[in-house]
């Protein structure tokens, strides 16, 4: 560890080598690798590891360790103000302590494997006021953490801050271009008006950092004619509010100026200038200036393009001249998407259909050796169940077009409504969904669908029975750099000695190792329950469903 003689070149020397080995990372599992290694290697310690904060905003998730198990990667979890950890989110401060383990604030992390550690430093992780996580260092051998140490930590992790969040808006970049490739691949010429919102989110994206300007957003005519409607908004740091439809007659506006006149407009300040009709949004929201442009194909305007700024600025005419020509191209691709037939869309969902109704037979005829034993009714109802598992992925599917499936939002409504259908009268229960958001093709999507909902309804049939304290299952979903890790846990009556599966389970062993190509495995925690977990190859992020 550093000593106080040498500690200020030393903390120099080791940010400068830990802000040399960020500059060439740029996806988050390779960032999150480097800054743990490296602060392993500057601060002399046995362990480093980063626990990200959950988009619930409650749960921090273990992402990255030198010293702790790998498999608690991804996977293990503290809320907030549990832990040391926990703790040093909680109250935004720094906290360590000599002898960890005795700290009234500590507790062990499932899996992780920590007890042969002493001594733990964490810090929270922020970038300006959002905090986003927290690390934390240990040692084998007893330390007293001194403060220019306390202070090193607090600088790597101001730095680590913020080239994660560098990190989680490449990673969402690329998730956003790998799901266009995706789309492609169903077909070259398969559009729809929803995967045109996926495109004008990413050419709003494009516009606002080209322009460097808080919000841009794209109006487009209706099918009718009649109104302009709001299709893709990129906010940065601001509010900005969906919009109502306008009606096209409303010309003294400033979108129905441009859309009449097929003219740009440049207002300096939205909030004074009296041709903006907003002026008390706009002063809630701190738009400043405008630059409003028509979306235009072949002299015949089709909507409009604006970009706000929060300081007032008057744009240059290379800027004027590139969002004019970013807003002719976006047009282009609008009018050549509407031309396409959708011959390739109805193909592609028989595709689906078929592969799904051929899910729902397979099921059925797992259930045909059973047939003299099983009640009629459970049977009905165990099936039904299972097709509103694949039905809930066609809703998202038909919400947001040939996108791949939110797979958190399926789980979300697929446990929702099994709760509601199955819980026993009388019986005090809840079921979370909580972690990372998982977009995956629908084939993949379908699976997890259909296993998650196996294992909702086992507990439910079987973890419970009659107990005085109330009920609790949790499915977690989370990543490491090689897996997709999902966990369905119970505080119920735990796994009996000898666990022999039924249908339920065999559906899904099936499903985990033959359509998933993953790993099952039954767990006993040490607080009682039972923890199911998959683990599954992140490879299926990229297949066709």
């Amino acid at each position: 560890m550093f000593t106080a003689p040498s500690a200020r070149p030393q903390a120099l020397g080791a940010l400068r080598e830990i802000a040399r080995a960020l500059s060439t990372a740029w996806d988050l599992d390779t960032t999150l690798n480097l800054i743990v290694q490296k602060t392993t290697e500057v601060m002399h310690v046995d362990s480093c590891t980063i626990y990200l904060l959950d988009p619930d905003g409650r749960t921090l998730r273990l992402r990255a360790s030198t010293g702790l198990a790998s498999r608690a990667v991804g996977r293990a979890t503290l809320n907030v103000g549990e832990g040391m950890t926990g703790f040093a989110v909680e109250s935004n401060e720094p906290i360590f302590a000599r002898d960890a383990q005795h700290d009234p604030h500590f507790k062990l992390v499932d899996e992780a494997e920590e007890t042969p550690f002493i001594s733990l430093l964490a810090v929270p992780l922020h970038i300006e006021a959002n905090l986003i996580g927290a690390m934390n260092v240990q040692t084998r051998t007893p330390h007293d953490f001194n403060a220019n140490e306390v202070a090193l930590l607090s600088l790597i992790g101001d730095i680590a801050a913020g080239a994660l969040a560098k990190a989680q808006l490449y990673d969402k970049q690329t998730r956003q271009i790998e799901e266009m490739r995706a789309l492609a691949q169903v077909s070259e010429v398969v559009t729809s008006p929803q995967y045109l919102d996926d495109i004008l989110d990413v050419v709003t994206e494009m516009a606002a950092k080209m322009m460097d300007t808080a919000v841009c957003a794209i109006f487009l005519l209706n099918d009718a004619g009649t109104h302009l409607e709001l299709r893709s908004a990129r906010r940065d740091q601001t509010a900005y509010e969906h919009r109502p439809p306008l009606p096209t007659s409303a010309i003294h506006s400033v979108i129905g100026t441009v859309l009449h006149t097929g003219q740009p407009i440049y207002i300096g300040n939205v909030q004074s200038d009296p041709r903006y009709q907003g002026q008390a949004l706009a002063r809630q929201e701190g738009l400043v200036s405008l630059l409003s442009v028509p979306l235009s194909v072949r002299d015949r305007v089709i909507g409009v393009f604006n970009c706000y700024t929060t300081e007032s600025r008057q744009f240059t005419t290379e800027q004027q001249t590139l969002f004019a020509t970013l807003a002719n191209q976006t047009a282009l691709a609008i009018e050549n998407a509407r031309l396409v037939t959708n011959t390739a869309v109805v193909r592609e969902m028989h595709h689906r259909i078929k592969n799904n109704l051929q899910t729902v037979a397979m099921l059925m005829q797992l259930q045909l050796g059973d047939a003299d034993r099983l009640d009629t009714r459970e049977v009905l109802q165990t099936n039904i169940h299972r097709i509103r598992s694949i039905a809930a992925v066609h809703e998202i599917l038909s919400e947001k077009g040939f996108r791949l499936v939110d797979v958190k939002d399926v789980l979300e409504r697929i446990t929702r409504t099994t709760a509601e259908t199955m819980t026993p009268p009388g019986q005090s229960l809840t079921i979370r969904v909580f972690g990372e958001a998982l977009t995956l093709p629908s084939k993949p999507a379908t699976a997890i669908a259909l296993v998650v909902n196996e294992l909702v309804q086992n507990s439910l049939e079987h973890a419970f029975g009659v107990q005085s304290v109330p009920g609790h299952i949790e499915v977690s979903l989370g990543r490491s750099p090689e897996q997709i890790i999902i966990i369905v846990r119970d505080n119920g009556r735990g796994l009996p000695t000898n666990v022999t599966p039924g249908l339920g389970l065999e559906i899904v062993e099936t499903l985990v190792q033959e359509d998933l190509n993953g790993r099952l495995k039954f767990n006993r925690p040490p607080n009682g329950g039972t923890e199911i977990s998959l683990r599954l190859p992140r490879t299926i992020e990229q297949e066709i469903g």
